[in-house]
């Protein structure tokens, strides 16, 4: 039986989408450093499986690519889970984002103790691997970012 840590940190994407790519990026280098207490997922963003990946946990972390209008490419955006029940300017690169997930998490009563949410916004969608300039020069700030998630909270 595999035990699971307090944290569990999210990498929402498809590197065969350019930027979407940004997730599975992030949690890659998360992987590598090792950070205690939390386990590193990647995941497609299907709202049953990030319900099932965060149960149970203090806290979730999440990356993601987003589009926005008017788009910034690059520019990070965080928001906490109580950020994501309203309206957005920005929308998630799947048929289904986070908020659709936590809903229906509330309605199940699966929801992490705390959610965390870090977007990129994206340049490119289309199909083909590598993220965009843009994108690709935010990595280390996300990583940066979520390390200091976790340096901030006790779990």
């Amino acid at each position: 039986m595999t035990v699971r840590k307090p944290v569990v940190i999210i990498g929402i994407g498809n590197p065969y989408r350019r930027d979407d790519g940004i997730g599975p990026a992030v949690a890659a280098a998360l992987e590598e450093l090792g950070p205690p207490g939390a386990d590193v997922v990647v995941a497609d963003g299907e709202p049953a499986a990030l319900i099932e990946m965060w149960t149970g946990r203090d806290l979730a972390v999440i990356i993601d690519a987003v589009r926005c209008e008017p788009t910034a490419p690059g520019r990070i955006w965080r928001s906490s889970g109580a950020d994501l029940g309203g309206p957005t300017a920005a929308a998630s690169s799947h048929a289904f984002g986070i908020p659709d997930a936590l809903r229906l998490g509330q309605v199940l009563g699966r929801v992490p103790g705390r959610l965390v949410v870090f977007a990129v916004e994206a340049a490119r969608l289309d199909l083909g691997t590598g993220l965009s300039p843009e994108v690709a020069a935010t990595l280390p700030g996300v990583v940066q970012a979520v390390l200091g998630e976790l340096a901030s909270t006790r779990c």
